[in-house]
């Protein structure tokens, strides 16, 4: 095809200039002036015919076969005009038209075609050949037609190389909605693909799974063949058979392949239903061959027949079967009715259809009206000689009327007006009746609101009209890929995302707290550098193992096992950073509940030591004694925690899950899986805190130097601070850093522990190292217990003698008085008694008094 468009545009180039092209009478179906010329194609006759089988010289050959519905057509395209021209739409300005027969046949059209696109004015009818076409003038401005699929795509390919808009009636073959490759092509029909889609649902609501069908060897046939395939496929109907026929009328093979069509639906006797996509002659000669052969089924027909008149006057066609068909949105057809009333038997302009009909209705004369068209068709397919026409002599108007195919012309009418509304928008700000006023190619368009653009919808307002709307932005999360779209698509909300007026959805950005996060960097040094405090403290006490200081924290084995407890939680925060997997989202916090519970049973144990020196009740100081087991009490409270994180991993693990909930990300989290038991975990080591806190409240007030109860003390509060103000953050947080959350609470607890365990030791150890020994020790205890002793002895001895002298007597006074200092005695005698314990050599030297002799 396009080889021979290349030849044909070749040859009128080359040849122009030697011979002017002299169109034959014959050629030019009909033919009025105007301001506005605009081209019309109509298959008028049916086939042609030569004088030899094949062509061995290029020229246009004889048509024959008047077809009346056609030539309807051609008056339709003649009356739109003619309204157009006796409106006010384009004041001043008329349109023209020149209208060719097609003949059913390509090579006729692409002739017509090279026509339309000669030069205006041009004392030859040439084409000329140009890089730009922007600034040249055809003799046409716009092209309605063809009628046929298989033209109208010959006929396309041409007109884009000028970009000249062409308009079609009838022609539905999908392939023609492709813009990249009919750039230039608009039609007033839906294509095939809805048509199709109808038929294949058409199908499976009435129960049929195996049907056969029939097709032309074309462009329209096979594309239609195609289309349909997928439809029916989709609604899980089988093709039993695929017949193919030739595709024009002057094929001399087309009564044998209808033959064997016929005999193939025959041997198929459980196919009931059959598909035709075929051109009506095609159809009027099947039908009469079925009729012959007593082949009754339920034909499904396609827009191009389903209407004919020619078809549905056959002789006895109820013998055929049923026919469901479909066909075009019907309009108004008053005025064309009127039109066909009054049509002239002598038009005042060039129209050799018309004249062609009268001859040939003159032939018929002595024809019933319905034996009329088989008789105008068997006449025009022999030449009449021109004779003269009666004045009194009638057209048969009412015959014409029932050839109407009412859907046809109403496209045909949308196409005529379509491009008349264009025409009147560009002639606003020019002067039309000029020719040179604006190009072809200059897509104004005749519509009521502008186009919707890809990324908008059509929203309807409250004017009856559907052509009529507003164009709205699509909202977000919804999309638009096309322009005019009645309403936008929904992106996959659990895996796509699109911003307002958005053309297609983009791909959700999957979002976890990043390594190269600037606050997981952050994080992650606070917690390199925790790590290498510990670090520190491991080697200053190791260095320093035997001075009062390491050896009053419980020895240097307990302080190994509290510092590899804050290193393992300040390790366990690098298992919250990154992608989460299974692995890290069950050790992250397995491994922060088990290291900071033997952090805080260590330092319980310690507080309990505390408790017990501090124990004047002899039944609670026994039951403290028997209780007091540092190694039992330290793994039973670190082994409970291992069986809650335990049965946590088994009934209910955390998992990696996916948040979709957001609109343009994907949070990849790790679910903990059962709240109940990360609460239970948590909950256990606030009690154990808790109980902490307790027990070093009791020994806030022992020596400053040497008061481990009231750094035990603050620490639990940091702890306490923490994670009371972590539980509403973070149930209220949402996001990829609801993980820094946790981190930031387990990195203050974790310092907060840590410094006030160690920190103060550190700064004695480092600073002050006068007081870290023996003798400064010892200077110390001892002042402290003589103070509080010698307080004691002179408070009772004045409180003796004031009440002697006074003869006065308080009960309640001297009891409270009495028992705050021989509280302070207490505290004394048993600071000296820790001491004792845990620094060995010491309880020789340390003075121990009697509390009972004060």
């Amino acid at each position: 095809m396009a080889l021979l468009i290349i030849l044909i545009t070749c040859f009128v180039i080359i040849f122009a200039t030697s011979q002017p092209c002299q169109t034959p009478d014959d050629f030019v179906a009909a033919t009025s002036p105007g301001h506005v010329m605009i081209g019309g194609l109509f298959a008028i006759h049916e086939k042609t015919v030569s004088s030899e089988e094949y062509p061995r010289r290029p020229e246009i050959q004889k048509c024959v076969g008047f077809e009346i519905s056609i030539f309807l057509q051609t008056l339709a395209m003649i009356h739109s005009i003619e309204m157009i021209n006796n409106s006010t739409l384009l004041s001043g300005v008329t349109l023209g038209y020149e209208i060719y027969d097609t003949c059913t046949e390509v090579t006729v059209a692409m002739a017509a075609t090279l026509r339309f696109l000669s030069k205006l004015n041009c004392s030859r009818e040439i084409m000329e050949f140009k890089c730009d076409y922007s600034s040249y003038l055809p003799r046409v401005k716009a092209v309605i037609g063809a009628g046929y699929s298989e033209i109208t795509i010959a006929v396309s390919r041409m007109l884009n190389l000028q970009l000249m808009p062409q308009v079609s009636y009838e022609s539905t073959a999908e392939i023609l909605s492709d813009k990249s490759r009919f750039p230039s092509f608009f039609r007033t029909v839906p294509s095939d693909f809805y048509q199709t889609k109808a038929m294949a649902h058409l199908i499976q609501k009435s129960g049929w799974n195996w049907i056969g069908m029939i097709t032309t060897d074309d462009d329209y046939g096979r594309l239609a063949l195609n289309t349909f395939e997928i439809q029916a496929a989709a609604k899980n109907v089988c093709i039993a058979f695929k017949e193919v026929f030739p595709a024009f009328l002057s094929d001399n093979t087309i009564e044998v392949r209808i033959n064997q069509t016929l005999e193939k639906i025959i041997a198929e006797a459980q196919v009931n239903v059959i598909v035709v996509f075929l051109r009506q002659f095609h159809v009027f000669n099947l039908f009469n061959k079925a009729i012959e052969k007593n082949i009754n089924k339920i034909w499904i027909a396609s827009d191009n027949w389903s209407t004919a008149t020619n078809i549905a006057t056959i002789p006895n066609i109820k013998r055929v079967g049923k026919v469901v068909g479909f066909t075009f949105r019907r309009g108004n057809m008053s005025s064309f009715h009127a039109f066909l009333q009054n049509l002239p038997m002598f038009p005042k302009h060039k129209n050799k259809p018309l004249n062609e009909y009268v001859m040939l209705l003159s032939a018929c004369a002595y024809a019933k009206d319905s034996d009329l068209s088989q008789c105008i068709f068997n006449r025009s397919l022999r030449t009449l000689a021109y004779k003269a026409i009666e004045r009194n002599f009638s057209l048969r108007n009412n015959f014409l009327w029932d050839y109407t195919e009412p859907g046809v012309v109403h496209s045909i009418q949308l196409a005529v007006f379509a491009l008349g509304y264009a025409i009147r928008d560009l002639c606003q700000a020019r002067d039309c009746q000029n020719p040179n006023a604006f190009q072809p190619w200059e897509q104004i368009p005749s519509k009521c609101s502008k186009e919707c653009s890809p990324g908008q919808m059509k929203k309807t307002t409250r004017s009856q009209h559907i052509c009529c709307y507003e164009c709205v932005n699509c909202p977000e999360n919804h999309y638009s890929n096309q322009t005019d779209m009645d309403h936008c698509l929904l992106c996959n909300n659990e895996t796509h995302w699109a911003p307002v007026r958005s053309t297609t959805c983009y791909e959700k950005e999957v979002e976890y707290l990043n390594w190269n996060d600037s606050l997981a960097i952050l994080l992650l040094g606070l917690s390199l550098l925790g790590i290498m405090f510990v670090l520190a403290i491991g080697i200053i006490f190791t260095r320093n193992l035997n001075t009062p200081i390491v050896k009053s924290s419980g020895g240097l084995t307990v302080c190994y096992v509290i510092l590899l407890s804050h290193f393992l939680n300040f390790a366990s925060t690098g298992f919250f950073i990154g992608e989460p997997q299974s692995f890290t989202c069950k050790t992250r916090q397995t491994l922060f509940g088990v290291s900071f519970t033997l952090c805080i049973s260590c330092i319980l144990m310690k507080s309990l030591k505390i408790l017990l020196a501090f124990s004047f009740d002899p039944k609670l100081q026994n039951f403290l004694k028997r209780l007091y087991k540092p190694i039992p009490i330290i793994f039973t409270c670190t082994g409970i925690q291992v069986v809650i994180c335990t049965l946590w991993l088994i009934f209910a693990a955390p998992v990696v899950e996916e948040n979709v909930s957001l609109p343009r990300v994907i949070i990849l989290k790790c679910e903990e899986g059962s709240m109940v038991a990360f609460g239970s975990m948590l909950g256990y080591i606030a009690i154990l805190a808790f109980i902490c806190f307790i027990f070093a409240f009791k020994g806030r007030k022992l020596p400053e130097n040497y008061n481990e109860a009231k750094f035990i003390t603050f620490g639990m509060l940091i702890y306490f601070i923490a994670w009371i103000t972590f539980i509403p953050v973070y149930v209220t947080t949402f996001g990829k850093y609801l993980p820094a959350i946790e981190i930031i609470v387990i990195l203050i607890s974790n310092y907060g522990i840590l410094c006030c365990t160690f920190f103060p030791k550190c700064y004695v150890i480092l600073w002050k190292q006068e007081t870290n020994t023996k003798s400064a020790f010892l200077k110390m205890i001892y002042s402290y217990s003589s103070h509080s002793a010698g307080s004691l002895a002179m408070s009772q001895a004045s409180l003796d003698s004031t009440n002697s002298s006074l003869g006065m007597t308080n009960p309640n006074a001297d009891g409270k008085s009495a028992a705050s200092q021989k509280n302070k005695a207490l505290q004394a005698q048993a600071f000296a008694d820790i001491c004792r314990e845990n620094i060995p050599g010491v309880s020789k030297t340390l003075p121990r008094k009697r509390i009972s002799s004060i």
